[in-house]
């Protein structure tokens, strides 16, 4: 069994521990938190607890909450580091993770050049193979990609995306109340290159503004193909993968407190959505331009990334073998209403 740290036991860390320990090729040696609150005793009743470094062990004392050690204990007994921290941490950790002579994997707010090699299953898998450190793409940047990179097949497309983000996570009360429409007023926003650091080559140009909504992410999106193509052909192309899955507002599902509904009503944990949501009654094409909406529940759709970049870094499975073993063991694809 390969063994796992979780270095930030979060949004994107907690799941990523639940994730692996549905494996049976990885597992999970312990989990950090730096402060002493709610979610560190929920973790320390699920899995060994580390923090940071020797400071944060005093802010742990009298509180009933046991600690192992800290990360530098839990990278003894670790083989790879997930690095779920707060994006902007990730040099000052890579340099220990270097030091200890770890592998590594840094999530989307980091930036690219953090390990100039960005990940995506669907994508560029290959490319993670045996390598030290990997950096999984943002939530949105990961929508994107599972949706863009098989229209790939028909040509050399050029993508125009707008993007309307959640302003924050729902535990997250530190951004609100909040009242306003915040565009990024960059362009394009980072989610485009970030698409082509993965897509090389691709012609994307991307647009985002914040809302005020905790929910999901949505995305609606237009996309040039170099000739004519037929709305079933690109379903079709698309339903060769597992990781989208298809809504119809025509069913009812017109918004994405709907689809959260459907990831409860499917039994998910916290109620996750690991598909990107695709609304197939607004797939349409005029002439060569597609154009369509997604929804992308930004809390969980990088977990089976993170499982796959594990497999790759430490060459256990090959592309394929790997994605149906990650989909399987997360129910990937058998939601009660979704194909």
């Amino acid at each position: 069994m390969l063994k796992v740290g979780i270095n930030a036991y979060g949004t994107i860390g907690k799941r990523v521990a639940d994730a692996i320990t549905k494996q049976d090729d990885i597992e999970v040696v312990g989990v950090v938190k730096a402060h002493p609150n709610y979610m560190s005793y929920v973790a320390s009743k699920r899995f060994k607890l580390f923090v940071p470094n020797n400071s944060a062990l005093k802010s742990f004392e009298n509180t009933g909450i046991k600690i192992e050690g800290t990360l530098e204990n839990l990278m003894d007994d670790s083989e790879l580091i997930v690095d779920s921290t707060p994006e902007g941490l990730g040099e000052e950790y890579k340099k220990i993770y270097e030091r200890r002579k770890k592998k590594a994997i840094f999530q989307g707010g980091e930036d690219h050049e953090l390990t100039n090699l960005s990940f995506n299953a669907y994508a560029n898998y290959k490319e993670a193979w045996g390598k030290d450190f990997v950096r999984v793409v943002s939530c949105n940047t990961t929508g994107l990609i599972r949706t863009l990179n098989p229209l790939t097949e028909f040509g050399n497309i050029k993508v125009r995306a707008n993007l309307v983000r959640r302003a924050t996570d729902p535990d997250d009360y530190s951004k609100g109340p909040i009242n306003s429409i915040v565009p990024e007023l960059k362009i394009p926003s980072h989610h485009g290159p970030d698409v082509a650091s993965v897509i090389k080559g691709l012609d994307i140009q991307t647009m985002a503004v914040k809302v005020p909504t905790t929910l999901m992410h949505l995305h609606f999106v237009n996309v040039t193909f170099p000739s004519e193509t037929k709305v079933e052909d690109i379903i079709s192309k698309w339903k060769e993968y597992r990781r989208i899955a298809f809504v119809s507002g025509k069913d009812g599902v017109k918004s994405t407190s709907q689809l959260m509904d459907i990831g409860r009503e499917s039994g998910r944990e916290r109620s996750d959505l690991f598909e990107i949501m695709l609304w197939k009654d607004s797939v349409s094409v005029k002439g060569k331009e597609l154009f369509y909406y997604q929804a992308v529940h930004q809390e969980s759709d990088v977990v089976p990334e993170n499982i796959d970049a594990i497999r790759s870094m430490f060459q256990l499975k090959d592309k394929q073998d790997s994605i149906d073993k990650t989909d399987k063991t997360l129910r990937i694809g058998e939601l009660v209403y979704g194909r």
